[in-house]
Order: C-alpha cells, then sequence, then structure tokens
C-alpha cells in the first residue's frame, strides 16, 4: 500500500517523534509498502528521501519542550495539490492537533487516516480551550493510537474514544550490536545520559548528582550526549564545582549513539515529568546497560522497577546519586539489570511494532470503500 506519514515538527530535524517517524519509515518500506513523509522545512533544511515538503515551519514553546507548527498562505492549495498527486491509501498523522499541517490533509483526504499521539503532561491549556476545534478534526480519524498508557491517558481527559496501545519500537540488533569507543573504555565507570539540554530532561539534577559521588568515586566518568538551551549553564556549573572527567558529546550521529551506549556502564534518564515513554530507556536496554530512571508514570511503563532498572523520585540529586553508587559498588547488579533489560526490550523491537501499525491499516481499509481519486477543487486550482 501507499502510506503518507504527516510529521508536524520539521522532519527530519532532531527529535522523539521525528526518530519514530524515520524508524517507522524504514520499517514499513522494508516490509515492501511506498512511503512518504510529509512535513514542513525549517529553514534552509534540504529535503530527505521521499519527503514531500509543505508550507513552513515557526518554532512555539510546547510542553516544556520547543515544538512547530506549519504555516503558510497557500497551504490549503499546496496540500490540495499533494493529495490528488500522491494518491495515498492511508496517512498516517503524529499528533494531528499541532497546527496546521494535519488539518488541512484530515479536511481534504478522502483515504483513511490514522492518528499517534505521543504527548504526556499535566494540564494541556490549548487542548482544553480547543476541544470543539479539536474534536471536528478527532472525528475525521479512522484509528487512534497511544504510544503508551500515559499518552493515551493524556489526550482522552480532553477528547474521549477508542485508543490502541502501540509502543515506541526500538532497532534492538543496531544497540546490542554497536561496538564502544575503546578510548572510554580505560577502566573508569562511565554515567550517561541521552537527551536535549532542557529542564525537564533533568540533567542538572544528574550534574548535581554527579557532584556528590565524584569525591567518593574519583574512577567515575560522566558523558552527556546532545545540546540545547541549558548547555551553558552546565557547563558552567562543572567549572565552578571544579568537577572532572565530564564529557559533553554534543549531539551525536545514530551511529556513534548506540556506541556510547555500549560504552557506558550506568545509563540515567533523570528527566522531571511530561515523558509519555521514554525511547532512550529502550535504547539503553536494547544495549545492555543498567537504568536508573525517574519514577514518573511514562518510563515506569518501560523499567521494571528492580529487575530492569533502579527508579528514583525526580527533582531528587541526593536519591539519583544513592541510586548510581548502589550500581557502582555492584557490579553483578549492573550486569544483572542489563541483561533482564535486554530481554525486555526485544518485546519492543521495531519490526513488532511496525506490524502491529500495518495490521491497523489493513483494519481501516477493510472498513472503508476504496479512496476515491482525490480532487483539488475547482476554487482551488492555480
Amino acid at each position: 500500500m501507499k502510506i503518507g506519514i504527516v510529521s508536524p515538527y520539521a522532519y527530519p530535524r532532531p527529535g522523539g517523534a521525528n526518530s519514530y517517524i524515520r524508524e517507522q519509515y524504514e520499517q514499513l518500506r522494508d516490509l515492501g509498502h511506498e512511503v512518504r513523509i510529509i512535513t514542513a522545512p525549517w529553514g534552509d533544511d534540504p529535503p530527505a528521501r521521499d519527503v514531500i515538503q509543505i508550507g513552513q515551519a515557526i518554532a512555539v514553546p510546547y510542553n516544556g519542550s520547543i515544538g512547530r507548527v506549519t504555516l503558510s498562505l497557500r497551504l490549503e492549495w499546496l496540500v490540495s495539490r499533494m493529495l490528488k498527486r500522491e494518491h495515498f491509501d492511508v496517512i498516517h498523522h503524529h499528533e494531528p492537533l499541532v497546527p496546521f499541517l494535519s488539518m488541512q490533509i484530515l479536511d481534504r483526504a478522502k483515504c483513511p487516516n490514522v492518528a499517534t499521539f505521543h504527548a504526556f503532561g499535566g494540564f494541556s491549556l490549548s487542548y482544553w480551550l480547543g476541544r470543539p476545534f479539536g474534536e471536528h478534526y478527532m472525528d475525521k480519524l479512522d484509528a487512534r493510537i497511544a504510544v503508551s498508557t500515559a499518552a493515551k491517558h493524556h489526550v482522552s481527559r480532553y477528547f474521549p474514544g477508542e485508543y490502541r496501545i502501540i509502543p515506541n519500537g526500538v532497532d534492538v540488533d543496531q544497540f546490542a550490536n554497536a561496538r564502544p569507543f575503546p578510548e572510554y573504555r580505560d577502566g573508569k565507570v562511565n554515567i550517561l545520559f541521552v537527551g536535549r539540554l532542557e529542564p525537564r530532561k533533568g540533567a542538572m539534577h544528574l550534574l548535581r548528582a554527579y557532584a556528590l559521588l565524584k569525591p567518593r568515586y574519583p574512577n567515575t566518568r560522566l558523558i552527556v550526549c546532545n545540546w540545547g538551551p541549558q548547555l551553558g549553564n552546565l557547563r558552567r556549573f562543572v567549572r565552578s564545582q571544579g568537577l572532572g572527567d565530564v564529557l559533553f558529546a554534543g549531539r551525536v550521529s545514530d551511529i556513534d549513539k548506540a556506541r556510547f551506549y555500549k560504552t557506558a556502564d550506568i545509563f540515567c534518564a533523570p528527566s522531571t515529568g511530561q515523558e509519555s515513554f521514554g525511547i532512550v530507556l529502550l535504547e539503553a536496554m536494547a544495549a545492555g546497560r543498567a537504568v536508573v530512571a525517574s519514577d514518573i508514570h511514562g518510563y515506569k511503563r518501560v523499567v521494571q522497577r528492580n529487575v530492569s532498572g533502579l527508579l528514583v523520585e525526580p527533582k531528587e540529586p541526593e536519591e539519583l546519586a544513592q541510586a548510581i553508587a548502589r550500581l557502582i559498588d555492584d557490579p553483578a547488579l549492573r550486569d544483572r539489570l542489563g541483561a533482564a533489560g535486554a530481554e525486555r526490550a526485544k518485546e519492543f523491537d521495531w519490526e513488532h511494532v511496525a506490524r502491529q501499525l500495518v495490521e491497523v491499516y489493513e483494519e481501516v481499509l477493510s472498513r472503508r470503500p476504496a479512496a476515491a481519486t482525490e480532487e483539488v477543487p475547482e476554487e482551488l486550482q492555480p
């Protein structure tokens, strides 16, 4: 079948949803489907393979991070022309209520529409205020998917209905078979953080925990992968505390990210909340690494407490330091948690996730007649 995937986040810009979309695209192609990614360009980013760019993305604060919305004075016409040209069998939207690309497509597409909801958080003013408007578009969806029970709970508070849980996926082989960086396998215990350097990801809490640990465990190293608005504050904290063995690796390629997981002895995810799932947890587990993570709703559905990882209260550097110290002191426990995590990660392998998505597509297609040819309304023709 021919599948369109809609990203409201300026694909291929880095981010959790776009990482999901990239893997979804690859897996569906491997299963023999024709796939296009529909998105808005960001700045001068060149289009990636099989990407259809429409309109222009602008950055807006959202859910403790930076989101992007799609704008264009000709968006309605551009969407109609694209649909007429592409003849999709099914279109899969990610966060379809992010303005305005999915909304235009939902108003005009004749084929079935499926949507995945990723977000989780507290009260959503935008969902609450936009319920009458959002219900119009939710009613156009043939199937709704949430990546976790946390994400389902969040969206269903405002838009009740049936949601199927299909989790995020991980390429288990990529992380399990990665080669560690030999220069960092020098006898030090490596503690790894992977995530955007913004407050909700909790990197500062990890640095404070590391400052408590380093005098007691001088043979440790902290590796921080990625960048973000907190980078300057984190660097200043390291200097002010005189902390040694802190590596800011910056944004790394997917290959190097997998190698850093394999280089690590302990992986930390100290997020403060608003996480629906936590793909970094799966990546670390697939690499066979012991995990210390915040005890938040989206994470404890992935990490099994004291089986595949240790869970601690968020925003508590002392408790985080105690959990890391426990793993430093007990290599056998690290190995046991890592082995259990590796087994757990296999349940989320992308091969299984992709087949679940295809089942949804086949189901919605079976419920609807063949999509009519997409036509550009006469008033929108150039």
